[in-house]
């Protein structure tokens, strides 16, 4: 285990921290969905902005979660990696 999974481990256990990290959840659920759409469609960030008509680092703020991107930027960039795009609403318990 590294250093730092074990840090995130022990840092998991301080409640505030615990919020902030699970707040983020859906950032990273995002980003991750986003980079894992590319990865399926064997896509370099730039020929998906090719696609999108956009820039390479307009696609890497996208998966990095530095912007917020609206439903239209979604579409295309399903659309440019031969996705689909679906959107869900969970009741939290």
């Amino acid at each position: 285990m590294t250093k730092a999974t074990e840090l995130h481990k022990k840092w998991l256990q301080d409640e505030t921290y615990k919020a902030e990290y699970d707040a983020l959840a859906e950032e990273f659920s995002l980003s991750s969905a986003l980079i894992s759409a590319r990865s399926a469609a064997n896509m370099t960030q730039s020929e998906v902005a090719e696609k999108m008509a956009t820039s390479q680092s307009y696609v890497a703020r996208l998966e990095s979660g530095a912007v917020k991107p609206t439903i239209d930027a979604l579409k295309r960039y399903a659309t440019a990696t031969g996705s689909r795009l679906t959107i869900s609403l969970e009741h939290r318990p």
